[in-house]
């Protein structure tokens, strides 16, 4: 077809479609978009009027009313347009009309759309060989590259992908649409980590830190549970928080509302996943509504990653991964960041996850206001990136909870003991710095690497929590402040008359219960044993010479007398000891036995209670 340029209008001559002029008068825009480059195909856009739509073929017709005429770089048209139209367009303003260049952003996406497949049939054409094929396939089938990076997402799992992140995994947005305001959302940082890891020093550093952030709620996982993480308690516990949030709005004025946070502390063989999961499944939609995951971090104490050698402690690294982790925490060695063994595990977890951010905390303690931002981030959680990793990493994750975090491997048991009288302080730590002796290798059967919980020691009124981090070979005992204290949840199904107030959570390889109360009962006050009765062959020396010492002046038989040092008899012979300390003996055992007697009556008239007994 032939193109034909005049002051008020354009003709398209064509043999399929005949003539077709287009006047200056149904146009209400023209706009140009070249990308300021000769590569680049230009692109007159011309908008126009409904009225223009009874003249037009209806293959041309466009639900936003325009048209696209393309000229191709170092075409004729393409050089007479620039040197005898462009200037004279631009300039005109007889008409109401003039050329408007614009730059990519200003364009429509149905525009970009459709000048994105001419350029691809220009690049096709001045292309030769494999890549002129790929190119002209790609010209041929506009919507060819939409459709294989749409297969590329779904191919990654049968699982369905929810309708508002297909945009995102598309890469065609990166915005989420959602239906609740983020600012009526609680936003929970989830703060997990192997056990001894010092999550809970970081959670409390956290809250007095930041009070003025807002309200603050902590949650932590039940330690009587013989799992890591119970999914059904954290929907419970997520469905009371917003009951409670909703009647507390109700009374509190709009005015003095403060954000409400959830810091979701989680110490142990959990994974991270898990705890997503249980937030996307909940079984009602306005709890899973309600909450939006702010940031993952993970609390890294680098002398307790390795069971042994260079064999990592299970979930380890799952729970450094990529998609859901943003964050890492080293709770240890931020003073000397040179350390071999924090530069080779941090290395370790940059290959696991390239986009983490490294956060040194000794002891808890985060010093950077810039770290704090990152652990406290409201959108981390949330960045496209980070969800299109999770998508590939977890397929099935927002789908019912589908995806399967695996076993942990060595199995890791947790064996919780409660109990209410005081422990022995001295004893207790001797049978704690004592246990990494005793390891022994692969399996690690009864190998205890962690113990913790609150205990009352018989030297004190006051109760202490006890953390020992057995790889470490660290023991903490802080006494516990006094205030109010949540309700347990082990009183939904005991008695109240017969809870008992101190526990310790022993965890490692094939533990079993009898054997970790066995241990426990070595460290609280042994019942006092029977002494048995002295017989003449039991006494010592010692006491053999102590009885001579004491009697050795008593009055003699006919036939001896004393010299002064030794006892001499009618016929001369002298004797060491008194001629009667056969007798004295009998008698000294004679009065040690009536003790003996004594103390052993007195131990059976004494009350002594196990440590596991109820109190009464």
């Amino acid at each position: 077809g032939k193109l034909y340029f005049f002051s008020d209008g354009i003709l398209f001559s064509d043999p399929h479609h005949g003539s077709i002029s287009i006047s200056k008068n149904h146009m209400t825009s023209i706009s140009l978009y070249d990308g300021d480059s000769t590569s680049i195909v230009a692109a007159l856009f011309i908008d126009f009027k409904s009225s223009l739509l009874a003249h037009l073929p209806i293959e041309f017709h466009a639900q936003d009313n325009f048209l696209m005429i393309a000229l191709f770089p170092k075409t004729k048209i393409y050089k007479a347009f620039y040197s005898q139209v462009f200037s004279s367009w631009k300039n005109q303003t007889n008409s109401g009309l003039s050329l408007r260049v614009v730059q990519e952003e200003f364009l429509s996406v149905e525009q970009k759309k459709l000048h994105s497949s001419v350029q691809k049939l220009f690049n096709a054409l001045s292309s030769s060989g494999e890549r002129c094929r790929e190119l002209k396939i790609s010209a041929a089938l506009p919507e060819l590259e939409r459709f294989v990076q749409h297969f590329t997402v779904s191919s990654v799992s049968h699982e369905p992908i929810m309708r508002a992140h297909l945009p995102i995994l598309l890469q065609q947005s990166e915005i989420i649409p959602d239906s609740k305001a983020e600012s009526d959302k609680v936003v929970i940082t989830i703060i997990t980590g192997l056990p001894g890891c010092r999550c809970s020093d970081l959670c409390a550093f956290l809250v007095t830190f930041n009070k003025e952030r807002g309200r603050w709620m902590v949650y932590r996982q039940t330690m009587d549970s013989p799992e890591c993480f119970s999914a059904a308690h954290f929907q419970r516990y997520l469905s009371g928080v917003l009951e409670a949030q909703q009647n507390h709005s109700v009374r509190q004025s709009p005015y003095t509302k403060k954000n409400k946070r959830l810091l979701v502390v989680l110490q142990g063989y959990t994974d991270v996943i898990d705890v997503v999961q249980a937030l996307q499944t909940h079984p009602d939609p306005d709890v899973k509504s309600s909450f939006v995951i702010g940031a993952v971090n993970t609390c890294v104490e680098p002398l307790s990653c390795y069971m042994e050698h260079r064999l990592l402690f299970p979930k380890f690294l799952d729970q450094c991964s990529q998609g859901l982790v943003s964050n890492v925490v080293f709770t240890s060695h931020a003073t000397e960041q040179k350390h071999p063994l924090l530069v080779q595990l941090q290395s370790l977890i940059r290959a696991a996850n390239p986009a983490v951010s490294f956060i040194l905390a000794e002891n808890g303690v985060v010093t950077r206001n810039e770290d704090i931002e990152l652990i406290l981030s409201e959108s981390s959680f949330s960045n496209p990136q980070m969800m299109r990793a999770r998508y590939l990493m977890y397929p099935g994750w927002q789908y019912e909870g589908k995806y399967g975090a695996g076993s942990v491997f060595p199995p890791m048991v947790q064996i919780c003991v409660w109990f209410n009288r005081p422990l022995e302080k001295t004893r207790f730590v001797t049978k704690c710095k004592a246990i990494k002796s005793l390891f022994k290798p692969s399996p690690f059967s009864g190998n205890i690497y962690h113990i913790m919980g609150k205990v009352k020691f018989s030297d004190s009124d006051k109760v202490v929590e006890v953390c020992h981090n057995t790889s470490s070979n660290s023991l903490s005992l802080v006494p516990v402040q006094e205030g109010p204290t949540p309700p347990d949840s082990r009183s939904d199904n005991r008695d109240c008359s017969s809870q008992q107030e101190f526990f310790l959570v022993f965890i490692g390889c094939s533990l079993k219960e009898e054997d970790i109360k066995d241990w426990l009962r070595e460290t609280a006050k042994q019942k006092p044993q029977r002494k048995a009765l002295k017989t003449r062959g039991m006494l010592t020396l010692q006491e053999i010479k102590n009885i001579h010492v004491k009697r050795h002046l008593d009055p003699l038989p006919a036939g001896y007398f004393y010299n002064g040092t030794q006892f001499v008899n009618f016929f001369g012979d002298k004797m060491d000891y008194h001629p009667l300390m056969d007798q004295f003996m009998n008698d000294y055992l004679e009065e040690a036995n009536r003790e003996i007697e004594k103390y052993n009556r007195e131990l059976e008239e004494q009350e002594y209670h196990d440590l596991f007994e109820q109190k009464t």
